[in-house]
């Protein structure tokens, strides 16, 4: 069964990462959906309690779901509890998607290069920087599902690509809370012990809202299809066990493989 996510247990859960944010500069990478609108709800709350503040930095796009009046109502709503949202357009219609074979990993680039361009262009001291990313651990178990259909069990097929391994370096990272990288700056995940319902039913109890336009690319992302899955299963899980599951099965490379790698390469090839 679905339950909101308690702040006091999050807190708890988070409190060294959280008393590591004071004075730091913090980007928000929001999207307007369900994940990243209960981040920004946390952080609201644990902002004030801890004494830090946040960027709150939105790429809009694919712009058939970020209208004028969508950004309007949701940047009002944030304004009013002492969020201001920075939207980011991207220089590109979604005619790019449509003839892309998969759209969405077209998504993702585009909006990578645009999240590169602003930190280039913004920041300045690395080491004071914290970048603030939703992931949830349904996200993780997808990414584990992902990994054993496509990879595990097609090998036999064939089905392990220099594209699969491109992918697991980007996913196995996903599932640190926290990556403390050489250049100073780090990279916080503070969603990743909750269930993807637990996370709507927080939207919905504290009337919080998000993008109402559904992306008509969607179906294209395994980890929705899979979401959907969860949803109707009634599936809830805990991040130790997935956790442990991808570590032994996956062979999750540990932290060290990631926060050792230069900025320009994680951040354009693997974040």
């Amino acid at each position: 069964m679905a339950k909101s996510i308690d702040y006091s247990l999050w807190k708890q859960d988070h409190s060294p990462a959280l008393e590591g944010l004071r004075g730091k500069r913090i980007f928000l990478l929001f999207s307007g959906g369900k994940d990243s609108s209960v981040c920004m709800h946390l952080l609201l709350k644990a902002g004030r309690e801890f004494g830090f503040s946040f960027e709150a930095h939105a790429g809009a796009f694919p712009m058939h779901r970020y209208t004028a009046l969508e950004k309007e109502r949701i940047s009002a709503f944030w304004l009013g509890k002492g969020a201001t949202i920075l939207w980011h357009d991207v220089a590109q219609d979604d005619t790019c998607l449509e003839s892309a074979a998969n759209p969405c990993l077209s998504c993702q680039e585009l909006r990578r290069q645009k999240l590169d361009a602003v930190l280039r262009n913004t920041v300045k001291k690395w080491n004071n920087l914290v970048l603030v990313v939703s992931y949830t651990l349904w996200d993780l178990a997808s990414y584990a599902s992902e990994y054993l259909l496509a990879g595990v069990f097609a090998k036999a097929n064939g089905g392990a690509s220099q594209d699969l391994q491109k992918r697991f370096v980007e996913i196995s990272q996903r599932f640190y809370p926290i990556l403390r990288m050489k250049e100073g700056y780090s990279v916080f995940r503070p969603l990743l012990h909750h269930n993807g319902c637990d996370v709507l039913r927080t939207v919905e109890e504290e009337s919080i809202p998000i993008l109402r336009i559904p992306c008509r690319f969607k179906d294209s992302r395994p980890k929705r299809i899979l979401e959907s899955y969860y949803d109707k299963m009634g599936l809830r899980f805990e991040y130790d066990e997935v956790f442990k599951f991808a570590k032994q099965t996956i062979g999750l490379a540990d932290p060290s493989a990631y926060t050792d790698m230069d900025k320009e390469q994680y951040l354009t090839k693997v974040f």
